[in-house]
């Protein structure tokens, strides 16, 4: 542990104190089970405008605290980041100017003239650092609380991408330079983290709205035209269906700017929520999305020259928007207007896994599970009884359309009022025999549960009685623990007694970023406003585990923030659109999720909001919805959902059905690699869904890939986004050995675009080179799967690793250590598989496996290969050569 140092050289105005014996003696935090105390700074600098501290976290962590005043933290806690049971030891060098503190895997150097950070990699590399004088805190008022604004500018090299800030509908996927601001809305979830090619991650540790990379000017629009007639839309409100008549208008506004070159724009609809993004300058669209419910700002960067510009927006006619806009510069902002301090963690990699690792340390890991939350999960708005139910998993069944979980969503509670936490016994008089049913037909049940309640219903006035709602609100106060209790003490007894297995938990942004101004137990809205999601999360979760601890939990939530993960909670991208823009911008918004840590992220494929009863017969829709299920095939989750649509795909055809049948045999004929991803997400933080920065963060090219991913280690996906297609251009990243078409065995080259045949049976798939893909045989459920037989295809190149790994599925037994690896080796030299010696154990595990191991030629097709060699495998290693 570092010593007090003292430096007689500094004006007697600032103290300089490094290691944690500087604040010996101070009082620490009360210490919870199974934590240990927090402690002081590794590092303190008292200046005149604030107090600086950096606290080490990890080996690969620092944290920044920069705080009003001269009464620095005597400890370091924060509601966002878990306790470390381990403390890093940090060495700390003095220099002139100069204070070096080091951890084995990151640096920070401290300029002592004025406070600025920069960080490294262990190499030494430059990795971020603070601009000078991009330190901003500024008292405010939040009403009659004393706040800050809070505000730190980093340096942005050219050349770096930066992804991450969660699910966005304005389709970038490197936000360098783009403007964002963090709001939870229908649509939009942010989660304050973002991750650089550069090799480093970023957390901004405030609960409230942030921004990134916030315009300085702005000017408000002009109404100039409005429809003669409106449109009557049906929309999904927080009190249920309803129509609404929506008349768009065109405003109008000038800018000048004095020099050419990148600008950065930010448009504000002017209100809670959009259902138009729509943007011109001087006539030429820079973003054009509709939906019925958008988020209230949407970004963009444009090449501009100097002097004057138009701006032309089209919206509703009732909104009120403007446009900020900024000379997009080589720098990234991330500002809070309600704030205690500047705060924010960096991480160093500089890979993504050694991020990702550390970040899971730091927030908390996502558990795995069930494994029958890996297949098919169908969803529609909405089943209406018990029987409909019943009949369409059945229908399921006998069309051997593969399936393991239906979906309840709203209103099935009817006279009993909004989630009431009742079923109307008139459609669903059994609800507990419903489930029963379901699960003798092998399949789960999902129930939509949302975090209001009707003050009028029984258990409405229940929580009035104990003032455990947010006031002028029907949203329940989450961050109060007495009202969360009560909350899920009665969803325990009245609906997961019943056996159901699922928890659709809704619009838990809460809807419409409904905390503004409203008061809670944590205090006044705008402080917590992003992280009201985790608290229904964690209410969820850590009931259920200890009233059913045998039961794995699965939550699938509207919203997110980061830990919310550690909670078994799965989200997705809201109500969105149909149409081929709308599937086109959701894939960077998945990217981006996975990038700022989230592993579990899905769509409602085939668009929630869809074109009514054409979409049974409409070919043009048939195409998209193919293509949409193709792209949902290689997400986390696997669902459809649609507004007051009959989702299943028998209605829309033998073309739609066939396709999809073929895509949800195939989705669960990879359970035993998409399981594994499980266990890496839960062990090591790496995301099932992946950016291509992540494993190819040395390819410029790759890096600028939008809408193509890897689903794990070793498949590329490069979904169709336009109708008509029968060849889609895919590149494919640069990796020694190159990539193989997966549907037809064609070799093609790393760092090259491709024109990959892409029918509409198709979507484009590759697996690269060194890749050892388990498969299981066709199934109709998850239930069926045993892992005793596997066919191991081998994609040869070069050298590759796979851990294929098991538990019983169901139970949190895995916590324990009952859980089974099997190590797979590809040696490329010598031609051989090495299947490794089982480690570990777990009830039900089959003890012998039939293994067919393929070695992948070019030109054949792999997933109908017919050779190979038939081991038997008893969790002894065996040696197994595939070449001549």
């Amino acid at each position: 542990m570092s010593s007090v140092k003292s430096l007689t050289n500094y004006p007697t105005r600032r103290r300089f104190l490094t290691g944690t014996a500087a604040l010996a003696g101070m009082a620490t935090m009360p210490v919870r089970a199974a934590e240990i105390p927090s402690r002081p700074a590794d590092y303190i600098d008292v200046r005149q405008d604030g107090t600086l501290q950096i606290f080490a976290l990890t080996d690969r962590a620092f944290r920044v605290r920069f705080s009003p005043g001269t009464s620095p933290l005597t400890s370091e806690p924060n509601r966002i980041l878990l306790p470390q049971t381990q403390r890093p030891h940090v060495r700390s060098q003095t220099a002139k100017g100069q204070v070096r503190l080091r951890l084995p895997g990151i640096i920070c150097d401290v300029d002592t003239t004025n406070g600025h950070l920069s960080f490294l990699d262990r190499e030494g590399n430059a990795l971020l650092a603070e601009l000078p004088g991009g330190r901003r805190l500024e008292a405010s008022k939040l009403g009659d609380e004393d706040v800050f604004i809070a505000e730190q500018a980093f340096d942005s090299p050219s050349g770096e991408r930066i992804f991450g800030t969660g699910c966005f509908q304005d389709g970038a996927l490197d936000i360098r330079q783009l403007p964002r601001r963090l709001t939870q809305v229908n649509t939009q979830i942010s989660l304050p983290f973002a991750l650089s090619s550069r090799g480093y991650g970023l957390m901004w540790l405030n609960e409230g709205r942030s921004d990134v990379n916030p315009p300085a000017r702005r000017v408000q629009l002009d109404r100039v035209d409005t429809e003669k007639q409106g449109q009557v839309v049906d929309v999904t409100t927080g009190a249920g269906n309803a129509q609404l008549t929506r008349t768009e208008a065109e405003f109008r506004g000038e800018i000048h700017v004095d020099a050419p070159g990148r600008y950065a724009f930010q448009l504000d609809i002017g209100r809670k929520m959009a259902s138009r993004h729509y943007v011109e300058i001087d006539g030429k669209v820079h973003t054009d999305l509709s939906n019925l419910w958008l988020p209230p700002t949407t970004s963009f960067l444009a090449e501009l020259e100097p002097g004057p510009h138009t701006l032309t927006v089209r919206a509703n006619a009732d909104d009120s928007p403007s446009i900020s806009y900024d000379k997009a510069e080589d720098r990234t902002v991330w500002r809070s207007d309600v704030a205690e301090a500047i705060d924010y963690v960096v991480i160093a990699g500089p890979e993504a896994p050694e991020i990702m690792a550390t970040y899971r340390q730091l927030v908390g890991a996502a558990p795995i599970l069930p494994k029958w939350a890996y297949g098919y999960i169908h969803c529609r708005e909405r089943f209406k009884s018990s029987q409909e139910i019943l009949d369409t998993a059945r229908e399921f069944r006998r069309r051997q359309l593969p399936a393991d979980v239906m979906v309840q969503d709203w209103q099935y509670w009817g006279k009993h009022g909004w989630n009431a936490m009742r079923f109307d016994e008139t459609q669903y008089p059994d609800p507990a025999g419903l489930v029963t049913a379901l699960h003798g037909l092998d399949m789960r049940f999902m129930l939509s549960v949302w975090s209001k309640v009707d003050r009028k219903a029984e258990l409405g006035k229940a929580m009035a009685d104990r003032g455990y709602y947010i006031p002028d609100s029907d949203w329940i106060d989450f961050f109060n623990p007495q009202a969360a209790a009560f909350y899920w003490q009665n969803q325990s007894r009245r609906l997961a007694a019943l056996g159901i297995d699922a928890w659709w938990q809704d619009a838990t942004e809460p809807e419409n970023d409904d905390l503004v101004g409203r008061q809670t137990h944590a205090g006044k809205g705008e402080h917590v406003r992003l992280s009201y999601p985790l608290q229904v999360s964690r209410t969820v979760y850590e009931g259920q585990r200890h009233d059913f601890p045998d039961r794995r939990v699965f939550i699938l939530t509207r919203s997110a923030f980061p830990g919310q993960q550690r909670y078994g909670a799965a989200t997705w991208s809201g109500d969105i659109g149909n149409d081929w823009e709308t599937l086109k911008r959701q894939i960077p918004a998945g990217l981006n999720m996975a990038a700022a840590g989230y592993p579990y992220w899905t769509v409602d494929a085939g668009g929630f909001f869809r074109p009514g009863p054409s979409q049974y017969t409409d070919t043009a829709y048939h195409e998209r919805f193919i293509r949409w299920f193709q792209y949902a095939t290689f997400l986390p989750l696997q669902r459809v959902h649609g507004y007051m649509t009959d989702t299943e795909f028998w209605r829309y055809g033998e073309i739609v059905e066939s396709t999809a049948r073929d895509y949800l045999n195939l989705r669960y004929r990879l359970f035993p690699y998409i399981y594994s991803l499980g266990a890496l997400a839960n062990q090591k933080g790496m995301p099932l869904l992946r950016p291509l920065v992540f494993d190819f963060r040395s390819d410029g090219q790759a890096l600028d890939q939008a809408h193509s991913f890897m689903f794990g280690p070793g498949l590329h996906v490069a979904p169709v986004i336009e109708p008509s297609a029968t060849t889609w251009p895919a590149y494919l990243p640069q990796s020694p050995g190159g990539w193989f078409d997966v549907w037809t065995g064609v070799h093609r080259a790393g760092g090259e675009t491709h024109l990959v045949p892409s029918p509409l049976s198709q979507i484009p798939l590759h697996a690269r080179a060194g890749t050892i893909l388990p498969l299981g045989p066709k199934v109709q459920s998850t239930a069926d799967i045993t892992g005793q037989t596997l066919d191991i295809l081998v994609f040869p190149g070069q050298d590759g690793a796979f851990a294929l790994y098991e538990d019983d599925g169901l139970t949190y037994s895995y916590e324990k250590g009952a859980y089974s690896l099997i190590p797979l080796h590809w040696h490329e030299d010598r031609k051989t598989l090495t299947i490794g010696a089982r480690t570990g154990w777990f009830k039900g595990m089959a003890e012998q496996k039939q293994l067919r191991i393929h070695l992948v030629a070019a030109g054949q097709p792999p997933f109908n290969s017919r050779q190979g060699v038939t081991v038997t495998y008893t969790g002894r290693p065996i040696h197994v050569h595939l070449g001549t």
